[in-house]
């Protein structure tokens, strides 16, 4: 049983005063922003140096792509884990330990000297980058309480935004003006700051504050789950090699990581909250419908986000740093949104909000959709700021939607869990993306698309890129129309997120309840 309620948790009859968020709190908020960042940047700042790194380690770009599905795996495997270190260590010890080895994985990757130490080093920053943000969340969650999630979400989601934005533009600057190591060694001084911070300001847990979670790490758990989720990953990262996803050797991958995670779903049923993530969590309505929603964000967002700057860099052939610049405007879009999301979602629910943010992001996807290869780049980049006020009203009000109507004991269980449906969404798009994107071209381009199709896209002289700018164009086009679609399908579990605020009675009870279990099944 926690201890008595902080008083950053309001009591029925609250003034509004009491709920706005303690400065001490936004500080704490910053802190986390400051060691989350790196991660978020490093999901993205590497797609832009691919192909530098091609030819300084003379690798294929099939073999490249592994120093971000790597990243991606290891992200995805560590997640899981995460929930029970805070539980057992304290949010504290967690957090600082993550910089530490995101810190030392990104200094290891900028000095590799092969392609096979650069996909090792970077599955080691991906084993720290993955703990930052479910560990922040849950410090916060904490720190802040469930009444004012919205709030403290949209200072957490800054950096979440706006990190696929902001890192091909970092990455692009660094590689063509600098040096691409310089893309991994920017993290040591950004780290060293968020370590002093996080020493100076981060709290010490008290007894009985960790999270409620069992103080044994669940081995089988451990051995079904993440193995799982890599297997998924990897069987879907192979479909463009394989040729597709109804090769034998990717549906054997899909297979194999289904069953592990169909056994561990048993084990959870059986383990209960001792478990490495308690799936009775999702008889919570609330909680499962936002974690569906969260899930088809992630595809949505980093699908997106690895077409929109490869059609910059192949269809109209931008440097690294141009493609990146012209990204900026979803960025703008999405800092100018998440303020007020937050507000609203705290006073009228996530389900007055969402829907607003998913139809931005369907009318924002119709220009890449219908693109062309002399497209405005103004209209582009007013449909991604359009984009950008869509993703601004969905990715925090939703995952703030489903911790408002659970304990706080769940709270760090419950984060590490949407935080993994963000990475298992966001691989899942790009993978199926970038297999669909490969066969169009290869379809309309033979001479282009290559063994495993589209791998000499980016080797294409500017003089033949003239001539087929149409037809890359059109195989863009056709793949944003199933991008767009993935994204419209978000309308279904947003309508049935909560449409109330959290200083509603019920969302009084809910927050009043921080001692009692997990739902039932």
């Amino acid at each position: 049983m926690a201890e008595s309620p902080p008083t950053d948790l309001a009591p029925p009859g609250a003034s509004a005063a009491t709920e706005r968020l303690d400065p001490q709190v936004i500080l704490l908020g910053l802190v986390i922003v400051s060691g989350t960042v790196m991660a978020i940047l490093d999901t993205t700042i590497v797609n832009v140096a691919l192909q530098t790194l091609g030819k300084d380690f003379h690798a294929s770009l099939s073999t490249i792509q592994w120093t971000i599905t790597g990243y991606t795996l290891a992200l995805g495997t560590v997640i899981p884990i995460t929930g029970w270190a805070v539980d057992r260590f304290g949010g504290r010890r967690v957090w600082m330990l993550s910089i530490v080895l995101f810190v030392a994985g990104s200094v290891l990757s900028g000095a590799s000297w092969n392609i096979q130490s650069l996909i090792i080093f970077r599955v080691v920053q991906g084993l720290g980058g993955g703990m930052l943000m479910p560990t922040g969340m849950a410090i916060l969650t904490m720190a802040a309480g469930p009444r004012r999630m919205g709030r403290i979400m949209s200072i957490v989601g800054v950096p979440m935004l706006l990190g696929p934005v902001l890192g091909p533009v970092i990455g692009g600057w660094l590689v063509e003006d600098v040096d691409w190591r310089w893309i991994f060694f920017v993290n040591l001084p950004v780290g060293a700051l968020a370590f002093a911070l996080a020493w100076w300001k981060v709290p010490h847990e008290q007894e009985g504050q960790g999270g409620g979670g069992s103080s044994v790490l669940d081995l089988r758990g451990l051995f079904l789950l993440p193995p799982g989720f890599a297997l998924l990953i990897y069987g879907l990262s192979t479909a463009n090699s394989n040729g597709g996803f109804g090769s034998t050797s990717t549906i054997a991958w899909l297979l194999g990581g289904a069953v592990l995670v169909v056994l561990f779903v048993l084990h959870s049923l059986q383990r209960r909250e001792r478990s490495l993530i308690d799936v009775r969590l999702f008889t919570d309505r609330t909680f499962a419908t936002a974690s569906v929603a969260v899930f088809l964000v992630g595809i949505a967002l980093m699908g997106s986000m690895l077409l929109i700057p490869l059609y910059y860099q192949t269809a109209r052939g931008e440097g690294a740093l141009a493609a990146g610049l012209l990204l900026a405007p979803q960025g703008l879009g999405a800092a100018t949104a998440m303020p007020f999301s937050g507000i609203i979602t705290d006073k009228l629910g996530a389900g007055r909000i969402v829907p607003f943010g998913i139809v931005l992001l369907v009318v924002g996807t119709i220009p890449f959709a219908l693109v062309g290869a002399n497209t405005s780049y103004w209209f582009l980049g007013a449909a991604l700021y359009v984009r950008g006020l869509g993703l601004g009203c969905t990715m925090m009000p939703t995952m703030s939607a489903a911790l408002t109507t659970l304990a706080r004991s769940a709270a760090s269980r419950a984060s590490s869990t949407l935080n993994i449906l963000v990475q298992l969404g966001g691989s899942v798009g790009v993978a199926l993306l970038a297999v669909i994107l490969s066969r169009q071209i290869s379809s309309r381009l033979p001479q282009v698309g290559g063994k495993g199709g589209g791998a000499g896209v980016d080797q294409i002289p500017d003089q033949i890129r003239q001539q087929v700018a149409p037809k890359l164009a059109d195989a863009f086009g056709t793949t944003f129309w199933v991008a767009m679609i993935l994204t419209a399908v978000l309308i279904v579990p947003a309508l049935l997120l909560p449409r109330h605020g959290t200083h509603t009675a019920e969302g009084t009870d809910a927050a009043a309840r921080e001692d009692a279990p997990p739902p039932m099944a």
